[in-house]
């Protein structure tokens, strides 16, 4: 499995397009989900956080190791999601990572994903 903390800066003046493509998200949830499969993704979170003047996007995902990169995907949602990211996200500032330390996961969700 695949644990990932990213954060990725939003460029400046983009807040507007980031609160259309979170509620396109949000009112296409039923075909976001199903492109979850094809990736592994056992789950994804996004937040979304001010420091400042800056707005910054968080995603929190555990993922199979062998799932489909969201390049490949043929699902409209997918590239919506792209076309949102060459778009709003300033790939200037560089993706932060946290590494996981320790993974706490009880066996029934454990089990529940395949783990």
């Amino acid at each position: 499995m695949r644990i990932e903390l990213s954060r990725f800066r939003v460029l400046p003046g983009k807040a507007e397009r980031v609160d259309a493509w979170l509620q396109m998200l949000n009112d296409r949830m039923p075909e976001t989900l199903a492109t979850l499969e094809r990736e592994e993704m056992q789950f994804e979170v996004i937040f979304r956080e001010v420091i400042g003047d800056d707005q910054f996007l968080t995603w929190v995902s555990v993922q199979g190791e062998a799932g489909a990169d969201v390049e490949t995907s043929p699902h409209e949602v997918d590239h919506l999601h792209l076309e949102f990211w060459r778009e709003c996200i300033d790939e200037t500032h560089g993706r932060h990572d946290a590494q996981p330390q320790v993974v706490m996961v009880p066996p029934r969700v454990a089990a529940a994903m395949n783990w």
